[in-house]
């Protein structure tokens, strides 16, 4: 519910032994649009209620990702602005595969979101592309544009629009427009906050083609109190709830309850975080009503820039087992920038060392013996008694 990409084939719920592909890097929702603050602001006025598709973020991340076959990914940040990763994928269910992902983030220190991504890119071996493209048009409004191939065919091309207020959220997406065919997904979303901690909204789709023609209602609400989030989206196609507590710093769970008009089926889930801060480790586990039970372990391996993962999944009413095991590694790309400053006093340093071995000077007009000789100073600090008198007392503190 309330996806653009499940209208179109693909659905939102990648449950584990399922034939869904695995949820992308950029599946997440960006952290500085869609996390809504939960606190009123200073002046009194009501916080912004982020985005719509983001209302079950909280407990969604409570849950973990399915880990299936070997998986590496290598991580490198090559500057403030490009981060590269790559992907090696061996799995016995599906096609193993490579994936090359692109990140090009703005830095404006000047702006509100200084860490946005502006163009991600993902190319995986059998030639699926997809492309995400997100522009800031002002401080309140973006515009986000998504290219999905599967190979040679174009399978999602949709166009989003997105404006914040001070207490308010407002978007309408197109997808997979269609002249030809005269086939259209038209999607508007609206959150208001009421009082502190209430946010009301609703989203509204609207599908048209040449055989068929409809549109789905769904009312949302949430409720937020200081260390948990309740959320319920109820519309003609289903009903979607979750409810997220934060015992303390290191534990979390999350219960999500969802039940489908069209498919006739109804599901719910347990979920939990533990993180230990002293063995750098953090777990994360669940279990449904289709008798499924997973669990993923992270180890950060410090000092070393990795972090291994560890999960497993059973499924008690099909007699199925996956295990996977897989490794994160971040590579930092360290720029050097010398200055004709630096090189200069480098430069220096070598020249007055060797001055020392070759040439010992007594002590004239106050400077130690073993400083280098005027000849070999710096230019420009020859003549400045300033800097002479500034190195001596580096070399005999008062």
């Amino acid at each position: 519910m309330g996806s653009v990409l499940a209208l179109a084939g693909a659905g939102r719920q990648n449950w584990p032994f399922s034939s869904d592909t695995p949820p992308t890097q950029w599946d997440t929702p960006l952290p500085h649009w869609d996390t809504p603050p939960r606190w009123e602001r200073r002046d009194g006025r009501l916080p912004n209620p982020g985005s719509f598709h983001a209302l079950h973020h909280s407990c969604k991340d409570v849950f973990p990702q399915q880990i299936e076959g070997v998986k590496m990914m290598v991580n490198k940040t090559l500057s403030s602005f490009f981060k590269a990763s790559h992907t090696f994928h061996l799995s016995a269910v599906s096609p193993s595969q490579y994936r090359f992902h692109v990140e090009h983030r703005q830095s404006d220190s000047h702006g509100k979101d200084t860490d946005s991504p502006v163009l991600i890119g993902e190319m995986d071996s059998s030639g699926s592309l997809n492309a995400h493209s997100l522009l800031h048009l002002s401080e309140r409004i973006r515009a986000k544009a998504v290219f999905q191939t599967q190979q040679a065919q174009f399978m999602t091309w949709q166009f989003e629009t997105e404006y914040r207020g001070s207490d308010f959220t407002a978007a309408v997406t197109m997808a997979n427009p269609d002249v030809l065919r005269e086939s259209v997904i038209l999607v508007a979303h609206f959150l208001q906050s009421v009082c502190s901690g209430l946010v009301l909204g609703g989203e509204l789709v609207y599908h048209r083609g040449r055989h068929e023609e409809g549109g789905i209602l769904t009312l949302a609400g949430q409720y937020s109190g200081p260390n948990w989030v309740a959320t319920l989206n109820a519309g003609k196609g289903g009903a979607h709830a979750s409810y997220y507590h934060r015992a303390n710093k290191q534990i979390q769970v999350g219960v999500e309850f969802e039940a489908s008009t069209r498919t006739q089926e109804t599901t719910a889930s347990f979920g939990y975080q533990m993180e230990l801060p002293e063995a750098n480790m953090v777990f994360r586990g669940m279990v449904n009503s289709r008798c499924i039970i997973g669990g993923v372990l992270e180890k950060s391996l410090s000092p070393l820039p990795a972090t291994l993962l560890m999960g497993a999944f059973v499924n008690h009413r099909g007699d199925k087992l996956q295990v996977g095991d897989g490794v994160v590694v971040l590579v930092m790309a360290v720029v050097v920038v010398c200055t004709y400053r630096s090189i200069s006093v480098c430069r220096w340093g070598w020249e007055s060392m060797w001055a020392r071995l070759q040439h010992p000077q007594p002590s004239t007009e106050g400077t130690p013996s073993h400083a280098p000789p005027p000849a070999l100073w710096p230019r420009g600090k020859r003549r400045s008694c300033f800097w002479r008198k500034k190195m001596v007392q580096q070399e005999f503190p008062p």
